[in-house]
């Protein structure tokens, strides 16, 4: 069973209007994740992070979760307050900065498969198409801790 596909609010389209917020939206996961965490995930620098999830929880993108203690300070972990958005309305600035986030990773990828193609499809097509491709990727079952993670990007979009 797949999870509830919200729709973002003006407020999260503005706060992905950046590529780093969906890198680290993304980089979250299931499981959260601490800003000492995603500096090191992301190779960037624990106050650039902390700035950009101070902004996704402000617009509830992101949610704080359970503490814990480290070294005798204490770490917030935070969680995706939902692990798929439908982005809808003015989505220029948010959809320009979730490609660009996308282009830096697979530009950075040892071998990425990109693959791009145009196809005449009946809108009942295309929206059968949607549908399938969703579900793929979704109901993947996710492999454990220590297996590398993969970007996966699916859109169908008419031209």
């Amino acid at each position: 069973m797949t999870d509830p596909v919200e729709t973002a609010t003006p407020a999260q389209l503005r706060a992905f209007d950046h590529p780093m917020r969906h890198r680290i939206w993304r980089a979250v996961g299931r499981e959260g994740a601490t800003v000492s965490q995603l500096a090191h995930r992301l190779g960037t620098n624990k106050g650039n992070v902390a700035h950009h999830v101070k902004v996704l929880v402000a617009s509830g993108l992101l949610a704080p979760g359970p503490t814990r203690t480290v070294r005798g300070g204490t770490e917030q972990y935070y969680l995706a307050a939902t692990p798929q958005l439908r982005l809808a309305g003015d989505t220029r600035d948010a959809t320009r900065a979730m490609l660009a986030s996308v282009a830096d990773e697979v530009a950075a990828a040892p071998d990425p498969l990109l693959n791009h193609r145009t196809v005449r499809l009946t809108r009942r097509q295309a929206e059968a198409l949607a549908r399938h491709l969703d579900r793929v990727v979704t109901e993947l079952e996710p492999a454990g801790e220590r297996e590398p993670s993969y970007g996966v990007l699916v859109s169908v979009y008419p031209r």
